[in-house]
């Protein structure tokens, strides 16, 4: 009997017969030869079915195979360094699992809309599935990378009692007697976590109902937030740089395939090593004043075409610091000795993506954060359990946020996010 395995593993059974278990990617005919590209979700591969090596039923019925027909092949592995993927199989018996004809996804180009319909089969192309698997490499890094640091996971809950921060990008759902709100962050909770554990790291779906349709942002994605007792600004800005470059590294050595099926430049991501360059706030408004690009107001947030123009200056992540108070959020601490700003960090993706990482030191005094809360008119009893975390053993403490689909996409080179979740959710779109 062969042994069955996969696309990914062939290079460990060169000269070995072998079954693989897959779908018709593509197909072509010459004579008395088929060649038959071969998916399974591991990779693709070459299937040659020469006539006299299996039976002329077997050989008639793959001629009629259409794209996504389901099959198991076996054959001997062959390396060849002129196939995909460098093997190829020499097939010796085939079982046709299902004949599809009509495959709605051929190798013309198609809308975008259309394909987003179509995403259940969309996931199946070479490309989307290149993504997949970086992603998946990228979630598996990221979870190393704080499980080697000591980091606990302590994942947030995804109902909310009270929207805190303002109901305008919340989504309100029903519960039970009452109102609850899908999270938009599992950041306050991370930090009770953190004085709990010490470093911890919460990694789950976050829900936004920000009526917006840019390239840069999706209804329900994916957000890792690591919180730090015991760290300042400067502990929250090496994290983030170690963190980051951990993942690049791991992509380039792990993944070479896909971002070869991406056309992934990737000399732009071998450049992604420490230092990472600095602002301040200060210093980048005073380069987008002189930009003759940028609408930049000063003393506002910075805008998307904002932190293109800055990242794009950079051959590697930008960090920008001391944003002004009034456009951050109410728990950042303020920076003692300016106190119109305050110590957090934002961290722009190099070849001008924008956003990646936004963070900042926590506010850990208690009076000065109940200050915070009533200048911003927010519920002072929906605060009690997150003051408690500063009446009872408060700590310097700060941690940041990272969207998983912006940072899949900086290293895919994708230019919309929408490509880097399996189901996308979009203003626009909540199916498939």
């Amino acid at each position: 009997m062969s042994t069955i395995t996969t696309v990914k593993h062939l290079s460990e059974h060169v000269g070995k017969t072998v079954t693989l278990q897959g779908w018709v990617y593509n197909k072509r005919s010459k004579g008395k030869l088929h060649f038959v590209q071969m998916r399974d979700g591991t990779g693709i591969v070459q299937c040659v079915v020469f006539i006299k090596n299996v039976s002329e039923e077997s050989f008639e019925e793959i001629g009629k195979l259409g794209q996504e027909s389901s099959l198991r092949i076996t054959g001997e592995v062959k390396a060849d360094e002129r196939a995909p993927g460098g093997f190829e199989i020499g097939v010796s018996a085939v079982e046709i699992l299902q004949c599809v004809d009509g495959y709605p996804i051929t190798p013309k180009d198609h809308g975008v809309d259309y394909l987003l319909s179509q995403r259940h089969l969309w996931l199946r192309s070479k490309r989307q599935a290149a993504i997949m698997r970086v992603r998946n490499q990228v979630i598996y890094s990221l979870r190393t990378f704080f499980y080697e640091g000591d980091f606990t996971c302590m994942d947030s809950p995804m109902f909310t009692p009270n929207a805190c921060e303002g109901t305008s990008e919340l989504f309100e759902v029903p519960y039970f007697d009452r109102s609850a709100y899908l999270t938009q962050s599992g950041q306050l909770y991370a930090e009770a976590s953190a004085m709990a554990m010490g470093k911890v790291y919460t990694f789950g779906p976050t829900f936004r109902a920000e009526k917006s349709k840019t390239r840069r942002h999706l209804t329900e994605f994916w957000m890792l937030e690591p919180e730090m007792a015991f760290a300042d600004l400067n502990d929250v800005c090496q994290l983030a740089e170690d963190m980051i470059c951990y993942v690049v590294k791991d992509v380039l050595a792990k993944n070479q395939s896909e971002l070869a099926d991406l056309e992934r430049d990737v000399s732009k991501l071998e450049k992604i090593l420490p230092p990472f360059p600095r602002l301040t706030y200060d210093e980048a408004s005073k380069i987008l004043l002189e930009h003759p690009d940028s609408e930049f107001v000063a003393g506002t947030d910075f805008g998307a075409p904002d932190e293109t123009i800055l990242s794009e200056m950079h051959d590697r992540p930008v960090m920008i610091t001391h944003y002004p108070k009034d456009v951050k959020a109410f728990y950042m601490k303020r920076d003692p000795e300016n106190d119109e700003r305050v110590l957090c960090v934002d961290v722009l993706g190099s070849e001008g993506v924008g956003e990646l990482i936004g963070g900042s030191q926590r506010e850990d005094d208690l009076e000065v954060l109940e200050g915070r809360i009533r200048e911003h008119e927010l519920p002072m009893e929906a605060f009690q359990w997150f003051l408690d975390l500063r009446r009872y053993g408060s700590v310097p403490h700060g941690g940041f946020g990272l969207g998983l689909e912006r940072f899949v996409a900086w290293i895919c080179g994708v230019e919309h996010i929408r490509e880097c979740i399996p189901f996308p959710r979009t203003i626009q779109r909540i199916e498939p």
